[in-house]
């Protein structure tokens, strides 16, 4: 079998972005909160109080991933986790005036960021490419739905000069 071309990959150009992003936020943003922890600060500025299920369906983050975000976070002393007065079993987030200073400090930093890693890219391709960005993104978010069947992938098309057992 001959090799396949990973350009054609979804996944491996996804991974090949990821590897980018993380290059340049550690060099531009912070060595010292990462962009999962940055996301949730900045969902915690929007709306403070969010429980942790709330932050974790905001910012797209699983179950396991947002409760150690939060739990290094809350380490660092950026968040405070404080039970609901209304409900005494759930326990709300709320940044602490250090992880507002750390947000407002990152928010610049994350631009900047982000006019460098889209540099490649005129305003209306940058525009084109989030738009597609978030259909596939928020496709693949609704396979985590357990009542969510992934998709059918349409059949591949057979050239005239291939039998359908090639």
């Amino acid at each position: 079998m001959d090799a396949v071309d990973l350009t054609t990959h979804p996944g491996h150009l996804a991974r090949r972005l990821q590897q980018g992003h993380y290059l340049l936020w550690n060099a531009m943003v912070s060595e010292e909160t990462t962009s999962p922890q940055f996301a949730v600060l900045n969902a915690l500025m929007a709306e403070p109080g969010l429980d942790q299920r709330g932050v974790g369906e905001r910012v797209g983050l699983d179950r396991s991933t947002v409760a150690e975000v939060i739990t290094r976070l809350s380490r660092r002393g950026l968040l405070d986790k404080v039970r609901d007065p209304g409900d005494g079993r759930r326990f709300v987030l709320r940044l602490t005036p250090e992880g507002a200073q750390v947000h407002r400090r990152l928010v610049p930093r994350t631009a900047r960021m982000n006019q460098v890693f889209l540099a490649p890219l005129s305003a209306e391709e940058r525009a084109q490419f989030f738009g597609l960005l978030r259909r596939v993104a928020d496709a693949a978010e609704a396979l985590r739905s357990p009542e969510t069947a992934p998709p059918q992938a349409p059949p591949v098309p057979q050239s005239p000069m291939t039998s359908p057992r090639s």
